[in-house]
């Protein structure tokens, strides 16, 4: 038996950054903001109208003076009206005068209640709910909902910006130091840098949404020498359709979670940890992780692929030492296990997912533990296809007796399809190829299912989501299918 001894997540950071996220080539990341100008006060205004505004000019703008901006002084006020700007600084407020932000803090500008974004780059798309009307509990438009505040990223933005749709940050960085509870950071299409950290909670009835407008269109990459793309340690976020592309950088990790109750959803993770050699500092493509007391977080709808050195029995696919869920994935091509339970994991859902060229399938198991002392118990491993990996469903370390595992198709893995502890048997298995309608070992496979597949209609309603991988329905009425997609 070949034991996975991993501990991917060794790196730590014993203090967190400056700001509430920083890129790791610039020590803090941004400069000052841009808070909209507030409205001047009545003593401003002209005497003997309503509120001193003139008929026919709303807010007290003379005509052919849009914003209220004398001529030979664009974009800037006066000193010394009420609440104005100094000439020379643009859209800036200085600290201290009456309803101002300071000038590196500006408010996100409150959202719409519909949950959108504007046409001018930040639409969402790529994001098919499969024309099923009304979005289910599981789909993506539930799983970005309006909130209070929206700021807006983008590669031709600059930081000394409002941070709104007509005038974007530049950085994530700097979107992450205005974000606050309640807040969806839109982010467009481009490059950014990545060397990451986010460490603002959201709330239960709040949470801060990072979501790239187009799916996949914003991409993280760097050739930076740090071990991470993406390092959030915040609670109830959600980071939605981001590429995160390891190649060619010294990353150990892609994205990775410390903060509790938060969501990695629909990201496509990619050659991670391939130019860092083979040793026991481990990495991994997405990770949720117990080590700083983060608890139950959902890992959805991610591709990943090409993570770690082909044998390197220390680099993971998708990894969890906490509970929480993890289905509806696509993963291929992973060092060690392309899905990993350790540490603390437990009560953990694993259903509806695809894994496959790996050098196991899937890891149930504990050890090393943080802040329990085990066993790996209570977890659920429905619906997922486990193919032609080295090894199929293995449980190692400590594990319980209350784990479940069943109509999972495991089939052609070449040391064994299944290995379980503490007398356990799984159910419902189908022993047969998945017929996937273009399968290959290298470039880009197609893992949807054939026509023919005998993972149709042989999974099991429980636990299993109400979307697949690509947004559209599972359907109950003709059986639910084995895997990350519905035929």
């Amino acid at each position: 038996m070949i034991k996975s001894v991993t501990s991917p997540f060794q790196y730590r950071v014993a203090t967190l950054m400056c700001s509430s996220i920083t890129i790791v080539l610039s020590a803090c990341g941004g400069g000052g903001g841009s808070p909209a100008v507030p409205p001047p006060s009545s003593a401003a205004l002209i005497a003997g109208m309503p509120d001193g505004v003139p008929a026919g000019l709303p807010n007290g703008v003379p005509a052919g003076l849009p914003n209220g901006v004398p001529a030979g002084l664009p974009a800037g006020v006066p000193a010394g009206l009420p609440n104005g700007v100094p000439a020379g600084l643009p859209n800036r407020v200085p600290a201290g005068l009456p309803n101002s932000a300071p000038a590196d803090l500006p408010s996100p500008a409150p959202a719409s209640q519909d949950g959108t974004a504007p046409a001018s780059g930040f639409a969402l798309t790529g994001y098919d709910d499969g024309g099923s009307g009304a979005p289910s509990a599981d789909s993506m438009a539930a799983a970005i909902p309006a909130t209070t505040y929206k700021l807006y990223v983008s590669p031709s933005g600059d930081d000394d910006n409002a941070g709104t749709a007509a005038a974007p940050f530049r950085t994530l960085a700097r979107a992450a130091r205005s974000a606050r509870a309640s807040t969806t950071v839109f982010v467009a299409p481009g490059t950014y840098a990545g060397g990451i950290k986010t460490t603002v909670d959201g709330t239960a009835s709040g949470r801060i949404i990072y979501v790239s407008s187009a799916k996949w269109g914003a991409r993280i990459a760097s050739a930076d020498s740090g071990s991470f793309g993406w390092d959030n340690r915040g609670d109830y976020v959600d980071i939605i359709g981001f590429q995160v592309d390891g190649n060619g950088s010294a990353w150990k990790n892609g994205i990775y979670s410390g903060g509790s109750y938060n969501t990695i959803r629909a990201n496509w993770v990619h050659h991670i940890a391939k130019n860092i050699g083979c040793n026991s500092s481990g990495g991994s493509a997405i990770g949720v992780d117990s080590y700083y007391n983060g608890a139950h977080s959902d890992i959805i709808g991610n591709l990943v692929h090409d993570i770690g050195l082909t044998g390197c029995q220390f680099i993971q696919g998708i990894y969890m030492s906490t509970s929480g869920t993890i289905k509806n994935n696509v993963v291929y091509r992973v060092g060690e296990g392309a899905i990993h339970l350790w540490h603390d994991a437990n009560n953990v859902i694993i259903t509806n997912n695809t894994v496959t060229t790996s050098h196991t399938g899937i890891i149930v198991g504990g050890g090393d533990f943080y802040h329990t002392s085990g066993p790996s118990d209570f977890n659920r491993v429905y619906n997922n296809i486990v193919y032609d990996n080295a090894m199929g469903i293995s449980e190692q370390g400590k594990t319980g007796v209350h784990n479940q595992y069943h109509n999972n198709l495991i089939y052609q893995n070449t040391t064994y399809n299944t290995r379980l502890l503490n007398g356990l048997n799984a159910s419902a298995t189908v022993s047969s190829a998945p017929d996937f309608v273009g399968y290959t070992k290298t470039g880009t496979p197609d893992l949807h299912l054939g026509s023919n597949s005998p993972a149709i209609g042989s999974g099991t309603p429980a636990d299993a989501p109400t979307v697949d991988f690509s947004e559209r329905p599972r359907n109950s009425s003709t059986g639910y299918d084995i895997g990350a997609y519905q035929h």
